[in-house]
């Protein structure tokens, strides 16, 4: 084999490595949208979440507001977090934070574990959203971005309709520690 063969060889495997900006769009907006689902899915399930805790309405009501405020303060944080780190780097960070503070959500003993565990999920899915505009932005070149960006915005209307259904049949026909396991 000559060198130009080596080369040419070289650059077909490396074409084959690269995975489809399409496949890339999907896989961060798959992430993304359990983020948006998970800020409403447990709406529907607080009455049931309070009883089974031995909380009040009132009380159980911090299950929400404890992911929505330490969500609020990263999504702004996780562009600088993000050149800390590295883009992707800081995007499966969140990811694994997200997947690991859900399972503790759903084992959840007490209403003050419950709110710590999604205080941290909130913290860890902040960067979900930003990251993922980003990496798209990163892997579509410039005039295939709208179509691109369509795919986040599908991922983004439909979770927050989506999120009360399945929280409410999943809390009607299994328990409410599944919305999040």
């Amino acid at each position: 084999m000559n060198q130009r063969s080596i080369q040419k060889a070289s650059v077909v495997m490396t074409e084959r490595l690269k995975a489809s900006p399409m496949i890339i769009a999907i896989a961060v907006s798959l992430a993304a949208f359990m983020e948006v689902l998970d800020t409403t899915i447990a709406n529907v399930a607080l009455s049931s979440i309070a009883g089974s805790l031995g909380a009040t309405a009132d009380e159980s009501t911090w299950v929400l507001t404890s992911y929505l405020v330490s969500n609020g303060i990263v999504l702004p944080l996780s562009g600088w977090l993000s050149g800390l780190w590295g883009r992707k780097n800081f995007f499966l960070l969140c990811i694994f934070g997200f997947s690991l503070t859900s399972f503790l959500c759903g084992i959840s003993t007490s209403l003050a574990m419950l709110i710590v565990c999604r205080l941290l999920q909130g913290l860890a899915g902040g960067g979900l959203q930003p990251s993922q505009q980003a990496i798209i932005k990163d892997a579509f070149p410039k005039e295939k971005l709208g179509m691109a960006f369509a795919v986040t915005g599908i991922t983004m209307v439909v979770a927050p309709i989506v999120g009360p259904v399945l929280g409410g049949y999943i809390t009607d026909n299994f328990n409410w520690r599944w919305i999040f396991l």
